[in-house]
């Protein structure tokens, strides 16, 4: 039997704001359990809530950069449900035909080629407090969390995405996108970022879609994909042995690679939504809107197409360094004050970000500037240094924040290009290698990287290259006299 795979995307995000969503306390994550409460986050009778203005904003700035439409007027409702870690026994959220956003679409690149997932909806709602499972049956539950405001967007149906790899990047994306606009800082592992995929597979053909099941516990990239990959397995094979399948809500097991029941899933109707009587519609001033759309950032996939056509960077370059919009703004403050901006890449790309991964750091505390980059390539262009010392300068400089040109001076790490110096270095690792000068001879050129190898390491990496190279063909051959 041929399946074809239907995913659709609950993507919740935190928004960055300083208080909650209708409360002063504070929305950092982090703290005390239960430390960062009041009576509105923990639903105590008689406490009333009031909106978050900031979070109202970057409900509506993430709604136009995802091209959507924006509702005026547009309420809240009440979700209810019973769970421990809801503190009012219902959820203040939209519901209904007015989110804040609707009829969107996010495009991106799926192996190189353009993807639109539409967007049906973008809305607003109090996160939940946390619960910790301890030993024994015993629970408890830390509400800091709970009232903090949390951005859903909701993919369209039926769902545009058909495999796990497309919903992986589409989260990619959207938490890019969402970084570029500073409304969330995309920490799927503190869980300012979750997703929750909507699953569903039918025989190729068949006009009538099976019961979804959502998937829960998946805190990064890598569990998405490996979770979405599992369970459209799972219900292929349940579907190919005449079985059915469940609406239901199945948690991943990152560790066995598994998804497990954890119970049927509820339907709209079970949560009993009616509008929230203690909050009034929004208004959105038209004038108010065309300001928040004016204010929004060059968007990641706009900023990755100009990379490609303004500095003539590949397709990967450009998607790397725009996967973050504060490496992407290192590298454009680089890019315009030198003349290569494929080498500013490189240097980006490759000892910058390897750096930052081996010391768990930000591109927004690195003590590395833009312009202190560009003042190496420069010693580099000048001969100052060899491309293998800069690596040890960039070093110094990513652990120190020094100039480059101090670092050289204090370490010695000036390159040599002294001929005579160099000449006598080359005429001392042939005479003491007469039987690979005889095999190089013979026909095996590939022992010059051998000779180049030792003649560099005799000079510590500070001879040039290319005199290096040249002197070594010279004696190798013959032309250049002595061995």
């Amino acid at each position: 039997m041929e399946f074809e795979a239907f995913i659709g995307m609950e993507v919740h995000a935190e928004l960055l704001t300083e208080s909650k969503m209708f409360c002063g306390c504070s929305a950092r994550f982090g703290g005390p359990p239960n430390s960062n409460v009041c009576p509105v986050c923990l639903g105590l009778p008689g406490s009333l809530p009031v909106p978050n203005r900031k979070a109202v904003e970057y409900v509506v700035r993430t709604a136009l950069a995802l091209n959507c439409e924006i509702s005026s007027p547009t309420i809240f409702y009440r979700k209810n449900y019973y769970y421990p870690d809801l503190p009012k026994n219902y959820q203040i959220s939209q519901y209904g035909d007015d989110p804040i956003g609707k009829n969107g679409y996010l495009e991106f690149l799926v192996n190189g080629e353009l993807k639109r997932v539409r967007i049906r909806r973008v809305h607003l709602e109090e996160d939940t407090g946390k619960l910790f499972h301890v030993a024994g049956d015993l629970s408890q539950i830390d509400y800091n969390r709970s009232g903090v405001p949390l951005m859903e967007i909701v993919t369209d149906f039926p769902p545009d995405i058909h495999t796990a790899e497309e919903a992986r990047e589409y989260l990619v994306a959207l938490r890019t996108l969402l970084v570029y606009l500073g409304v969330c800082d995309g920490k799927m592992e503190e869980g300012s970022l979750r997703c929750e995929p909507n699953i569903s597979i039918r025989v190729k053909g068949e006009e009538k879609f099976n019961p979804k099941v959502e998937l829960k516990n998946l805190n990064s990239f890598r569990a998405v994909y490996r979770g979405i990959e599992y369970e459209l397995k799972r219900q292929a094979e349940v579907l190919s042995k005449g079985g059915k399948i469940v609406q239901e809500t199945r948690r991943w097991d990152d560790a066995r690679g598994e998804t497990f029941v954890m119970r049927s899933k509820e339907f709209e109707q079970d949560y009993r939504y009616f509008p929230e009587p203690d909050l009034v519609p929004l208004t959105f001033d038209p004038a108010w809107l065309d300001a928040v759309r004016e204010s929004l950032p060059e968007l990641p996939l706009a900023k990755r197409n100009r990379y490609q056509q303004q500095y003539g960077l590949p397709a990967y370059d450009a998607e790397v360094l725009t996967e973050d919009p504060w490496m992407a703004r290192f590298f454009e403050e680089a890019a315009e004050e030198y003349h290569d901006p494929k080498a500013v890449a490189n240097w980006v790309m490759g000892d910058m970000t390897r750096l930052l991964k081996e010391n768990g750091a930000d591109v927004r505390s690195i003590k590395v500037t833009p312009a202190k980059l560009v003042k190496m390539l420069k010693l580099i262009d000048a001969g100052t240094i060899s491309g293998k010392i800069a690596k040890q300068v960039f070093q110094e400089m990513f652990a120190t924040g020094k100039d480059p040109e101090e670092v050289v001076r204090e370490k010695g790490l000036t390159q040599i290009t002294d001929e005579a110096t160099i000449a006598s270095v080359v005429e001392k690792v042939l005479a003491d290698n007469p039987k690979e000068v005889e095999r190089y001879r013979a026909g095996e050129g590939k022992l010059m990287a051998f000779f180049v190898g030792q003649v560099m390491r005799a000079t510590k990496g500070k001879a040039n290259p290319e005199l290096v190279n040249r002197m070594l063909a010279e004696k190798l051959s013959g032309s250049g006299g002595g061995i």
